[in-house]
């Protein structure tokens, strides 16, 4: 385009032909009404007969009148007081960040626009402006009837969205190009015909989603009606509002061009960066602890590790952690720490669903306590899974075993494990006391095999884990289909609890729905990060999660912590990563050997029992 203005122009004539379906619609409804009006006022001035023809059909239209302005109403009604969608955002204050503001406003002095009323930050890796005038999205108005209409007549400019994960690894100046052509869309936002080709916009999509949500007969049924006509409108508007849409980010871009053209090219590659390092650090990283009720606190402090590591692993990204002398936008907030909390306990409820507040079974974990905090213990977990899905495969499925060596005081750690019995020592029978004069005659009990007691199940040993899934191809199949079930189980009882907990959240927050967009999701995860695991993906984690604890058990290993693959196995200090062939080679061809030699290399007893949570 040639300038912003052309492109503020072609935007207001999309949204003047929305505006257009709007009115075709009120007159689609005031039609009958208007017939109504004709006929009677035809029939009062004499031009129109007053036989029966004419006052059946006076009637009839009147009824048609009545039904369609209540129709009418009621949708209008809906539209009205619907609560537009609202993104998931920690809001700042500019007590808290007055040097970010500052930088906002001197922004959007240099583009001659509005500056943005506030700024939110979303833990997600794009930014955005959002209008925020609908008075569900803010806190409750005060003051006298005057003052209150007062404020509604007043424009309000939309709220800026910046992704968190950009506040931490982009520098000062970056971070200011890169948010100039998102300042710029203010000056479009602020044209009336747009702004109100949006709110209509908004309005429907809002009324649709009330639709969906009703519950009952009495409610379902009108609003059935609501839905049907709302996204006939959207439908017919989509197109429009499309290109309306683009034309307002293509005025933005033009008019952002004039500030720190060159610098925005950068800071777009820095873009791309950090949505690589976020992903990882959310799928790799953060996943795992929250799947054990433990949500990371400095999960923007991580984009920073994660980065800088891949800095040093990927060649093309030589000379990136070298920017890091320089300003952080961070610098620009007063407390970071607090709202990087903040921002991780929202991207938790975001991407794992949980409570809005920490609590017993949601706490915090900070990154020098991850190791041991998180994946030592996911490792024992998964592990005494496995152990408890092996001690009940039935009969058929378990081959001849070897009785279990005698474990060595001095070295063995306690034998226990989740919903198991300390087991008894391989080398040591159970003595039976009788009192005198009762001691049963005859030989003794070892003569006789009926009268020996069972022979106690092996302890949570390595040995045992391998030799099953080696000796018995129905084996791994078996367990992989029951972890699959254990494992949805667990779920599906997390996630009513969780129901449970933002139901009750839901209850004691009637009349400020308008915190961070997500109250009215349950605490539910609205953006799942990963499809759930097959049998044979969970039946691989947990093999690994057994192995690493027999090394750290009998290895001296460690449990570690890669900021880009997550959980990690420290021998000697330095990370194995060559773990994950010989598992799969067990778990789908049922070959032993390379594990067995990983063991042997690493010098991890696979005969020693572990401890197990």
């Amino acid at each position: 385009m040639a300038s912003p203005e052309t492109g503020v122009l072609a935007a207001r004539a999309r949204a003047l032909a929305v505006l257009r379906i709007r009115s075709t619609a009120l007159a689609v409804a005031l039609l009958p009404a208007a017939v109504t009006v004709v006929l009677f006022a035809g029939r009062a001035s004499g031009h129109l007969g007053a036989d029966t023809g004419w006052d059946l059909a006076r009637w009839i239209a009147g009824g048609l009148a009545v039904l369609s302005l209540l129709l009418a109403a009621l949708v209008a009604l809906v539209v009205a007081r619907a609560r537009p969608a609202l993104s998931p955002s920690v809001p700042i204050s500019e007590k808290s960040a007055p040097d970010l503001y500052r930088l906002v406003r001197d922004l959007a002095d240099r583009l001659d626009v509005p500056a943005p009323s506030a700024i939110a930050l979303t833990p997600d890796c794009d930014s955005w402006l959002e209008d925020r005038t609908h008075r569900a999205h803010g806190p409750p108005r005060r003051g006298t009837g005057a003052a209150r209409g007062e404020a509604r007549r007043t424009p309000e400019a939309p709220v800026l969205v910046i992704g968190s994960p950009f506040l931490w690894w982009m520098r000062v100046a970056e971070l200011r190009a890169l948010l100039a052509p998102v300042v710029a869309g203010t000056g479009p936002s602020a044209h009336p015909d747009i702004a109100a080709a949006r709110r209509f916009i908004r309005g429907l999509d809002a009324a649709v989603a009330v639709a969906a949500r009703a519950r009952g007969p009495l409610r379902a049924l009108p609003l059935r009606f609501v839905g049907r006509v709302a996204r006939l409108l959207l439908r017919a508007g989509r197109e429009h509002a499309t290109i309306m849409e683009r034309a307002v980010a293509a005025a933005a871009s033009e008019r952002a061009q004039t500030v720190d053209y060159g610098l925005r090219i950068v800071a777009q590659e820095q873009v791309g960066l950090a949505y690589a390092g976020w992903d990882r650090l959310l799928t790799r990283v953060a996943l795992p602890a929250w799947r054990m009720g433990r949500w990371p606190s400095r999960l923007d402090a991580g984009v920073v590790s994660a980065l800088t590591e891949l800095s040093r692993r990927d060649r093309l990204a030589n000379g990136f952690a070298s920017r890091l002398g320089e300003r952080p936008a961070c610098d620009l907030l007063e407390e970071p720490g607090a709202i990087d909390r903040a921002a991780s306990l929202l991207a938790a409820r975001l991407f794992h669903g949980g409570p809005a507040e920490p609590g017993p079974g949601w706490s915090p974990v900070g990154w020098g306590q991850y190791p041991e905090e998180v994946v030592d213990r996911k490792w024992r977990l998964e592990a005494a899974r496995l152990h408890r899905v092996l001690d009940n495969l039935p009969a058929t499925a378990l081959p001849p075993t070897p009785a279990a060596p005698a474990p060595d005081p001095a070295s063995a750690p306690p034998l226990s494990y989740a919903r198991s019995s300390p087991r008894t020592p391989a080398d040591r029978s159970p003595v039976e006391h009788h009192p005198a004069g009762d001691r049963p005659a005859g030989p003794p009990s070892a003569d006789r095999p009926e009268d020996r007691p069972a022979a106690p199940a092996p302890g949570p040993t390595l040995a045992r884990v391998i030799d099953r899934l080696a000796q018995d191809e129905r084996a791994g199949d078996l367990v992989a289909a029951r972890l699959g079930a254990e494992v949805e189980r667990e779920e599906r009882e997390e996630a009513a609890r969780q129901a449970a907990r933002g139901g009750s959240a839901q209850d004691a927050t009637v009349g400020v729905a308008w915190g961070d967009g997500m109250v009215a999701e349950g605490g539910l995860p609205l953006f799942p990060l990963q499809p759930p695991r097959t049998g044979r993906e969970l039946l691989a984690d947990h093999v690994t999660a057994m192995v690493c604890c027999a090394a750290v058990d009998t290895a001296g290993a460690a449990p570690g912590l890669d900021w880009l693959d997550g959980p990690a196995l420290l021998v000697d200090g330095a990370r194995r990563a060559d773990l994950g062939r010989p598992v799969l080679s067990l778990v789908d061809d049922g070959d032993a050997e390379p594990l067995r030699g990983w063991l042997t290399t690493v010098g991890v007893r696979p005969e020693k029992p572990v401890r197990l949570v």
